[in-house]
């Protein structure tokens, strides 16, 4: 290791410090179409070691470089030089003042923080479109903004106070009275330097305007030189000038922002116009007739958006020419209040020369549609690129009265520079437009042209007075064209604000400023083809707050970033590197996916990467083990019936006795095959055949089928007869229900025949049971629903067509629908405060709702913990791979554990309840239990 890397690893515990390539390549890669590779990744376990690495990396002139979301466009989190990860082990928040202000950790999740806020009607005032991935540190340091915080309720406008550390290892918090007096005994040198230039600023007339010009717009070049101007102390402008510095001047241990209301009430309009002249010339009148957002779509996004399966009809039927629209949006805390304003803005969209007639509307649906188009965007562009290329998606913003002329001009340079596929879209209440284009920067005479473009757009823009970024920040990509933009003097300024904060330079070298005419196109990322199934993964890093194994190996992100450069080293001839990733990816990729498939709900281009690693699992079976999952599948019964011995072996065991044997085996045989047996085992439940008060299907409202689960671990199908009795309902099963399964057991780990002859297996005795598809089928596992659901990708023929017309139900949305109506629950038996699980399998079923409602059932008070996500039990997984489940309930338990007055905890699926209740140490129910408990049926 080089001495001054060997420095810095002292100074971290050894297990937040790491030079595999596996976790260096996986790392190197965020949203940008940039790549830079780190000779090390750092996790600091808290602020003490992250000072202490800064400190270090300070005296050793080591280059560092902060990561969190990597939701990041720009190349603003890539480096050679040490990555250190600030979103493992800094994700805190804190409400303060009932929501006015909250506080939060650098890696808090956007969405997250919204989510605790909206229990006392508050959010953040910025509103990024990746809030769904992007984190506190990036919104504060990328100075965020996005559809309807405007260039006022920005991380800058909205900042109350920061707690943030210098590269000498000076800790500042603008909280205390004293703050700016503590700096100036830390950094006499930094404070005088920041007072000169402050009282230059404000005396020169001619600089002053500039900086007011270029932060009457949202801004993100540079360095935010108005914090000179609109504040005085040393420690509030040294804060203010962090925000947007995309961490080359400090890091920013955590900030308190103030909040804004959450306007739960909405009115949407698509307004269309038939070219951008009377669109722009719209946009004064509505925002003031009281808009909130103004979302423009030129004509190539509408033809776009007119292949959208969301698309209303009446945008399709457009014949786009020169059309333009306007995605119009009221927002009031009341119903009342949003009669008034749509009354309001209503009247001013009835103003204007629309080619087609539209009014606002509060229907979800339509709503949603509109909406759906708008987001759907980038989405479609990305998707439909070409193989290999990449997709670029650009951000400038022009004065309110150019943005007329901004579009007209950006449309004529795509089509002058032949990006014909390419989109515009933005925020037309701020100027602010966004376009896409794909290109292949692996080809010499692409990149040409890429560059050549990009000097055209600088022209046009600083030409209209805009300015080159308006919200994704600097990074490398406009890096070399601040000095344009900001010209000689306050260029000047903002080198020396880095000279001061950083006199080493050891932050985040070539991110916001760069001497090197070309650094925009180095450094460039490609897109090697390495599965259909994921090549149009974009790195966005969306699906990764909900991947499981997000604190334990690797994202979804990660892992197909992983399968990209294997394929590259390959091609390259660098086959040791190739076979290393290789052999690593078999458990840091492989293994310990949860398979949930909860990132192809947050992938704005629906990858499900849990699906691709099941099929990597089965493409490591051979023609033996796949006749084995076959002969397993036949013979199902002796096997769950071997199973619950053996779980009632273990219980009657003497206490560790279990545990100690399986650790000892799992040290000779591999993980994938031992399961941890823990002294959290359940006891074995009963034989599902033994369940009573079955009819026969002649007579029967319902089929139930109950999980296997609750056969190997105990369930809630006998909760379930027994609401269903006291609601009046009869319920069948059907024949020989210990031989039958989901088929999750075998889709899981790759064994596709098995999976197809369990399937084939169900489809019989399910379509004898419900009469021919005529009962409803319900299953009382979430999971197991959903893999039952799952059985439509297996089967062929007769069994195909008898599965698609079986209705398949969850328990819970069973329950909601048909036996709670029917229920009378006591209002003295009801429990006072219930938290519930979500889980994967409710989320994909959209039956988190009904879950939610059987907790509301049973106590006054249910609480669904904001961090929740899937526990990574996974079926058998948390057995195997207990490190999965640890990590993925990590946030959830934290936050499980300060919640007080809990009556109970409930979940929708068993193999989870094990899960959370292994994690918080707090007995996990089905929610059924404990409604037939509260009703008296228990």
């Amino acid at each position: 290791m080089p001495p001054d890397l060997d420095q810095l690893s002292r100074v971290v515990a050894p297990q937040g410090w790491s030079t595999r390539p596996v976790d260096l390549i996986a790392a190197a890669h965020d949203a940008s179409h940039y790549l830079l590779t780190p000779s090390a990744l750092a996790t600091p376990a808290d602020l003490g070691e992250l000072t202490a690495l800064l400190v270090a990396a300070n005296r050793a002139r080591t280059p560092v470089t902060f990561r969190s979301g990597g939701t990041s466009l720009s190349g603003q989190a890539g480096t050679a030089g040490v990555l250190v990860d600030t979103r493992h082990s800094f994700s805190s928040i804190e409400v303060l003042d009932g929501g006015a202000r909250v506080r939060c950790e650098p890696g808090a999740v956007l969405r997250r923080v919204n989510a605790v806020l909206a229990r006392h009607g508050r959010r953040l005032g910025p509103d990024p479109a990746s809030e769904i991935a992007c984190t506190i540190g990036g919104v504060v340091a990328n100075n965020s903004s996005g559809m309807t915080s405007s260039h006022t309720a920005t991380a800058y406008r909205t900042l109350h106070s920061m707690r943030f550390v210098l590269p000498s290892g000076t800790v500042v918090d603008t909280a205390a009275p004293d703050a700016s007096r503590a700096l100036a005994a830390a950094e006499p040198e930094l404070v005088a330097g920041l007072l000169a230039i402050r009282d230059r600023l404000r005396g020169d007339t001619r600089l002053r305007g500039i900086i007011e010009h270029q932060f009457s717009m949202k801004n993100t070049m540079g360095y935010g030189l108005n914090a000179f101007l609109d504040h005085d102390e040393p420690a509030d402008i040294l804060a203010h000038l962090l925000v947007g510095s995309e961490g080359t001047l400090g890091y920013v241990a955590s900030v308190v922002l103030d909040t804004v209301p959450a306007l739960p009430h909405v009115a949407t309009a698509l307004a269309v116009f038939d070219g951008i002249d009377a669109a722009s010339a719209a946009v004064p009148a509505l925002l003031a007739a009281g808009a909130v957002a103004v979302e423009l779509m030129d004509p190539s996004s509408l033809r776009v958006a007119q292949g959208l399966a969301a698309a209303p009809s009446e945008m399709r039927a457009i014949v786009v020419e020169n059309h333009t629209a306007l995605l119009v949006e009221a927002q009031a805390a009341t119903q009342a209040e949003l009669s008034d304003a749509a009354a309001v803005l209503g009247t001013a969209i009835g103003g204007l020369p629309l080619a087609l007639p539209t009014a606002l509307t509060t229907d979800a649906g339509d709503r949603a549609a509109m909406w759906a188009v708008r987001k759907g965007l980038y989405a479609a562009v990305a998707a439909a690129r070409p193989a290999g290329t990449t997709n670029l998606l650009e951000d400038i913003a022009f004065p309110a009265d150019r943005l007329r002329v901004g579009v007209a001009g950006l449309g004529a340079l795509l089509e002058r520079y032949g990006y014909r596929e390419a989109v515009t879209f933005g925020h037309a209440r701020d100027a602010n437009l966004h376009f896409m284009i794909t290109p292949h920067l692996d080809d010499p005479s692409e990149l040409a042209t890429y560059e050549a473009f990009t000097e055209d757009l600088v022209e046009l823009v600083l030409g209209e007075g805009g300015t080159l970024k308006a919200e994704h920040g600097t990074g490398r990509m406009m890096s070399p064209y601040v000095k344009r933009q900001y010209g000689e003097d306050l260029y000047e300024v903002m080198r020396e604000v880095k000279r001061l904060c950083d006199p080493h330079g050891i932050l985040a070298p070539g991110v916001v400023l760069d001497e090197d005419p070309h650094a925009h196109v180095s450094n460039l990322k490609t897109f090697p083809t390495v599965d259909i199934a994921v090549d149009t993964c974009v790195e966005c890093g969306y699906c990764e707050p909900a991947c499981p194994s997000r604190n334990t190996t690797t994202t979804p992100r990660q892992r197909i970033v992983l399968m990209r450069e294997i394929r590259r080293a390959e091609s390259e001839g660098r086959h040791a590197d190739a076979k290393g990733l290789q052999d690593d990816f078999e458990y840091e990729a492989v293994q310990t996916c949860a398979a949930d498939s909860m990132c192809v709900r947050s992938c704005p281009v629906s990858i499900d990467t849990g699906a691709v690693m099941k099929r990597r699992r089965a493409g490591g079976l051979g023609s033996l083990a796949q006749r084995g999952g076959v002969a397993v599948a036949g013979r199902w019964d002796t096997f769950e019936g071997a199973a619950r011995l053996g779980l009632g072996v273990a219980d009657a065991l003497p206490d560790g006795v279990a545990p100690l044997a399986s650790r000892l085996a799992r040290r000779v045989l591999p993980t994938e095959v031992v399961p941890e047996v823990g002294r959290d085992l359940p006891a074995p439940g009963r034989p599902r055949s033994s369940l009573a008060g079955a009819v026969e299907p002649a007579v029967a409202d319902v089929v139930l089928f109950p999980s296997c689960t609750g056969a190997l671990f105990g369930g809630p199908a006998s909760s379930l007869l027994a609401l269903c009795r006291a609601a009046g309902l009869a319920v069948t099963m059907p024949e020989r229900v210990d031989s039958l399964c989901c088929g999750t057991p075998w889709s899981s780990k790759g064994f596709t025949d098995g999976h197809r002859a369990m399937g084939e297996r169900v489809v019989d005795a399910l379509w004898r049971a419900s009469r021919e598809g005529e009962l409803a089928v319900v299953m009382d596992a979430a999971s197991c629903t959903h893999g039952l659901e799952g059985l439509d990708a297996v089967l062929t023929g007769t069994h195909a067509e008898r599965f698609a017309q079986l209705r398949v139900m969850d328990a819970v949305a069973w329950a909601r629908e048909q036996v709670l109506p029917r229920l009378s629950v006591p209002e003295d038996r009801r429990l006072d405060r219930v938290v519930v699980h979500p889980t994967c399998g409710t989320e994909h079923l959209g039956a988190t709702p009904d879950l939610v409602a059987l907790a509301q059932a049973a106590a006054r008070e249910a609480v669904v913990p904001a961090a929740w996500g899937c526990c990574g039990f996974a079926g058998d997984r948390g057995m195997l791979h207990p490190e999965l489940t640890e990590g993925a309930t990590r946030d959830e338990s934290r936050e499980v554990a300060t919640i007080e007055g809990v009556d109970a905890y409930v979940s929708a699926n068993r193999t989870c309840e094990m899960g959370m209740s292994r994690a918080t140490g707090q007995p996990y129910r089905h929610v059924l239990d404990v409604l037939a408990q509260v009703v008296g049926e228990s």
